[in-house]
């Protein structure tokens, strides 16, 4: 029997990328498994998909209070219990902070952050009961702040921190908080990066061809959650920027830097 048998599992932002990946792989393992998100018609067809199985879709804005609240008090009374929080929604951003507006960093803030805050809030009493898991996908972004994604590092370095300090919080309640730094991976992150404007680029710099695929990490986050990890840091290129961010970091620095900038131009 798996360990996610029978138990009940949510996960923000489930209709596309790792958030996908991971009701899918969660279902195939007897889990009931909750997602939320924005797209009506992704959620649908992500239901259409799975037909038979113990999947509870709804279509929310986790960056707003009452739809989070809505979401999660719902999943609760419909099964009972939650064992399981994947904090996976979010939002990436690509501009250079003097030429953005404002309002792209608010909805990073408000998606990334508060979402995060929200969800986590809500649900808490219930997994203090079945002494189960949080869970956050981060970034790089959340140790090593990063060029034209101003707002999106601070918005993980502002879960890094509030995850961290809840996971002391409850710890002795028998309730595991951890977080997860996937690095590079192939998803639609990319193409709804803002750009300075507030709006979705459509597009993305990347190879994603060459990143880690959604389903690979997901099975690495299901393990970690199994095993009641800390911590889990993905790929090479993510465990090479923190160890170099830890001990070298005016050679980060400079590394960073030509990574994200090509002819001193920011890649969009």
């Amino acid at each position: 029997m798996s360990y996610f048998s029978n138990k009940v599992v949510v996960v923000t932002g489930g209709s596309d990328g790792i958030g996908k990946a991971l009701v899918e792989k969660l279902l195939e393992q007897g889990a009931t498994v909750a997602t939320c998100g924005r797209n009506h018609d992704k959620l649908y067809q992500l239901q259409l998909q799975q037909t038979g199985r113990p999947l509870f879709t709804m279509s929310a804005d986790i960056g707003k209070e009452a739809d989070c609240k809505k979401f999660i008090d719902t999943v609760a009374k419909t099964y009972g219990r939650i064992d399981v929080l994947i904090n996976n929604a979010g939002i990436s951003m690509r501009a250079m902070f003097q030429e953005l507006e404002l309002e792209t960093l608010r909805q990073l803030m408000d998606v990334n952050f508060w979402g995060t805050v929200y969800c986590t809030r809500y649900a808490l009493p219930e997994i203090i009961k079945t002494k189960g898991t949080i869970t956050g996908i981060l970034s790089v972004a959340a140790f090593r702040g990063l060029p034209g994604r101003t707002g999106y590092s601070a918005s993980k370095f502002a879960v890094n921190g509030f995850l961290e300090a809840l996971r002391t919080e409850v710890m002795n309640e028998g309730v595991n908080v951890m977080w997860v730094y996937p690095g590079f991976v192939s998803s639609n992150i990319r193409n709804a990066a803002l750009n300075q404007d507030a709006k979705p680029q459509g597009k993305t710099p990347m190879n994603e061809a060459e990143m880690m695929t959604p389903e690979e990490c997901a099975d690495k986050i299901l393990f970690s959650i199994r095993k009641r990890h800390r911590s889990l840091i993905l790929t090479s290129l993510a465990k090479r920027t923190l160890f170099m961010t830890r001990f070298l970091p005016q050679v980060a620095d400079k590394m960073i830097r030509k990574f994200y900038f090509k002819e001193g131009k920011l890649i969009k």
